[in-house]
């Protein structure tokens, strides 16, 4: 969708910001780009808005086999079916069983299946292994120290799931067991299954008061009584949907984040790296990545608040629609990007990317017609390349005048050594154009009438029912203004000339 080359050395930047990848139920869209040489040689892959899942688990499954539980079939039935719950693959959940009673076999191991049908075909021959003890404990520790050393990953959320349906017989170590499971941030749930209470009419208390010191707190999300092994089946859905209660949403459970950033959706060259816009962002309130030789630079969320308030988060702004640079007199370079959508008549904002990751908003430039997409392109002019932004243009090709989506450019001119803008003119194409949508592309072109100044191209894609029309301006004396006066249009429409307001 983007393309951008270095004259310097010709190599290229390229994006695809829909480019997306799956976490559990969910396709995220977090775009990617890539860097190469002049001979198409792949130099990088840059993928700013890639994270892990939510998904990104190691789920030990603790079960009792001991001669207690009967049936098997309908304990080995929830095991299927909670399996099934699970988003198992690279990137993603792997699964590892231990079953217990007197002793402690692994079933298989979290590295062992990579996909969810060899997982169930594992799991459909694992048969009960029985026991006149139930180890509780053991199993825990088994668990603890041996199955997720097993393949587990660094970074991965670890999950530990125990299904047990009685008192342990070694409950004088369960505790620090527990402890120190805990303690390794392995979140701990607990399945009491009463069957074996409830079949022989024996009071179930002591054995509830052990499984909530299994249980990770609060005791409401992490524990599950069932009254018998058929009983498994109901809870398969409320467990599921409790492991991956994040599923979609951050750590906060805030909404999205950068999980559907869509980077690349713009992107602009600077000396000491590119700079992506991500429109997808922050709920779409949208964001600015860099990326140099030294890593990338993501701005938090409240690097934005300022100028975009929590109280328009529905508006979705699309902050990196568009990406420029402004170069003042004294020679510094200030970023610009543009929120089309923002509070629906969109905002261009001037700012700053330190390398610790602040991003500092300098100015902003506010849109004035609902629905125009003010700020949807941008364009810094140097006319007479001296290395100095002599106009930055802002595109509003959406704007609406006598009953048409004319468009509209503005011009605005550096004020001030530091690089703040003020504006100068205001254009639009005459009454001929009708829908033309002005400034939906622009671009600085070489000087075509031998003055020694820079020319402008704007574009006006719907322009001549939907035929387009490519508008060139010429530069006088450093400025625009006269060029519009006598503008014409590569097809020579008479009435091709600009209005000033």
């Amino acid at each position: 969708m983007t393309l951008n080359s270095n004259p310097k050395d010709n190599s290229f930047v390229t994006c695809g910001p829909l480019w997306s990848h799956e976490c559990g139920s969910s396709l995220y869209s977090t775009g990617i780009c890539a860097r190469a040489n002049r001979n198409f040689r792949l130099n990088q892959i840059i993928t700013p808005a890639l994270q892990r899942c939510e998904t990104f688990m190691d789920i030990v499954i603790v079960l009792d086999g001991s001669n207690s539980i009967y049936p098997w079939y309908e304990v080995q039935d929830f095991i299927i079916n909670i399996l099934q719950k699970f988003h198992i693959g690279p990137g993603q959940t792997q699964v590892a069983i231990v079953q217990y009673g007197s002793t402690v076999i692994h079933e298989f191991s979290l590295s062992d299946y990579q996909t969810m049908e060899k997982v169930l075909q594992a799991a459909r021959n694992i048969n009960q292994r029985g026991g006149e003890e139930t180890k509780t404990a053991l199993g825990i520790k088994v668990a603890r120290s041996e199955a997720f050393q097993r393949g587990s990953r660094p970074g991965a959320q670890k999950v530990m799931i125990v299904i047990t349906d009685g008192e342990s017989h070694d409950s004088h170590q369960l505790g620090q067991a527990v402890s120190d499971s805990k303690n390794e941030n392995i979140t701990m749930y607990a399945i009491a299954v009463l069957g074996y209470y409830n079949r022989r009419g024996i009071n179930s208390e002591a054995f509830l008061k052990e499984i909530k010191v299994i249980a990770s707190d609060p005791d409401e999300d992490y524990l599950f009584e069932v009254t018998d092994e058929s009983a498994l089946k109901d809870i398969v859905d409320a467990l599921g949907e409790r492991i991956f209660s994040l599923e979609g949403v951050n750590s906060q459970g805030q909404g999205f984040g950068l999980q559907m950033a869509q980077a690349g959706f713009s992107s602009y060259l600077v000396q000491d790296g590119v700079l992506l816009g991500a429109v997808g962002a922050y709920n779409w309130n949208g964001a600015v990545f860099k990326e140099t030789k030294h890593g990338r630079v993501i701005p938090p969320k409240s690097s934005y608040e300022e100028e975009f308030p929590e109280a328009l988060k529905n508006h979705a702004a699309y902050l990196g629609y568009s990406l420029g640079s402004v170069i003042s007199s004294n020679g510094s370079q200030l970023y610009v990007s543009g929120a089309p959508r923002f509070n629906h008549t969109g905002k261009v904002i001037i700012f700053t990317i330190k390398e610790t990751g602040n991003l500092i908003i300098m100015q902003s430039l506010l849109g004035d017609q609902i629905g125009s997409y003010f700020g949807s392109e941008v364009l810094s002019l140097d006319l007479d390349i001296d290395g100095y932004t002599d106009f930055l243009m802002v595109a509003a090709p959406m704007y609406y005048s006598e009953g048409w989506e004319r468009g509209r450019v503005y011009m605005f001119f550096p004020s001030s050594s530091k690089g703040t803008l003020g504006q100068t003119l205001t254009g639009r194409v005459s009454s001929c154009s009708q829908n033309s949508r002005l400034g939906s592309a622009m671009a600085q072109i070489a000087d075509m009438n031998g003055d020694g100044l820079q020319e402008l191209a704007i574009g006006a894609p719907l322009e001549d029912d939907h035929q387009g029309a490519v508008y060139i301006f010429h530069s006088k004396d450093k400025t625009i203004e006269c060029a519009l006066r006598k503008s014409w249009a590569v097809r020579r429409r008479g009435g091709g000339a600009w209005l000033l307001k």
